[in-house]
This record gives structure tokens, sequence and C-alpha cells, in this order.
């Protein structure tokens, strides 16, 4: 039997949460419209919030992701799994990249997203990681 997915009736202490950032044509046009030295900054943001989540210990992973240009579409046919190049449906908000962290509450992590500069575009989203469990009786 395969793993299956658990949602807790209510969150408990330190579960895990998923911060995605998205990017969008808005966003990527103010980043390109930043001089070398302006990009240089925000790329400090990231540096600077991410070693004070590691730090406390909040972060269990974070990467920014390439370009969407550079994925494949996966399926799953009758030859087993293929890799597809785009294009893929058009979207206006891409991943970027995101922060799997583990807080004290579902609170301290919309107060981490709320701290990045795609929040005042809308581009933050928190969502909590299901727990994963196995077995016939779960």
């Amino acid at each position: 039997m395969g793993a299956r997915f658990s949602l807790p009736d209510r969150r408990s202490d330190s579960d895990e949460d998923l911060i995605q950032i998205y990017s969008n044509p808005e966003s990527r046009a103010v980043w390109n419209a930043f001089t070398p030295e302006e990009q240089a900054e925000g790329y400090g943001f990231y540096e600077a919030i991410s070693a004070e989540l590691a730090s406390s210990g909040e972060v269990i992973a974070a990467e920014a992701l390439a370009d969407i240009s550079l994925a494949k579409r996966v399926t799953n046919g009758g030859d087993g799994a293929v890799a597809s190049d785009g294009p893929f449906a058009e979207t206006k908000e891409l991943l970027a990249g995101f922060y799997l962290v583990d807080c004290e509450s579902e609170a301290r992590a919309v107060e981490i997203a709320g701290r990045f500069p795609e929040a005042q575009f809308g581009l933050v989203e928190v969502r909590p990681v299901l727990e994963m469990a196995s077995g016939p009786d779960v």
C-alpha cells in the first residue's frame, strides 16, 4: 500500500509550512528596471532572511527556481514517464522559489511571508504541509 496523506483536525506546534513566492510580468518588469546595485540589494535581502531563518532553526529548505522555460512537463503513459518541453498553459503567475519552514505557529509563517518584497504584489502564499503517513491503519 502506498503512502497516504492525513490532514490534522487542527494545527499543532511545530508544523511545517511552505512559503511559495511567485513572479508575474508586473513584478518581473519592476525587477528588470532595477539597477545592478538595486538588484544586488534585493539579493542581499534574500541572503539576510535566509541566514536569519537558518539561525532561528525555522528554515528547513529554501530555493529559487530556474526560469520556467527550463521546466519539463512529465506525463506517464503506456511507455512510462515522458518529459516534454513547453509550451505549457499560459499563466500570469509562476512559482519563482520557496521556503519550507517549521514555525511555532501559522501566524509566524504568515509574518515571515509578509516580509518578502513579492508580498506587495500579492505573490506570496503560505500553505501547511500535509503529514505523510503510511500503513493500512491510516
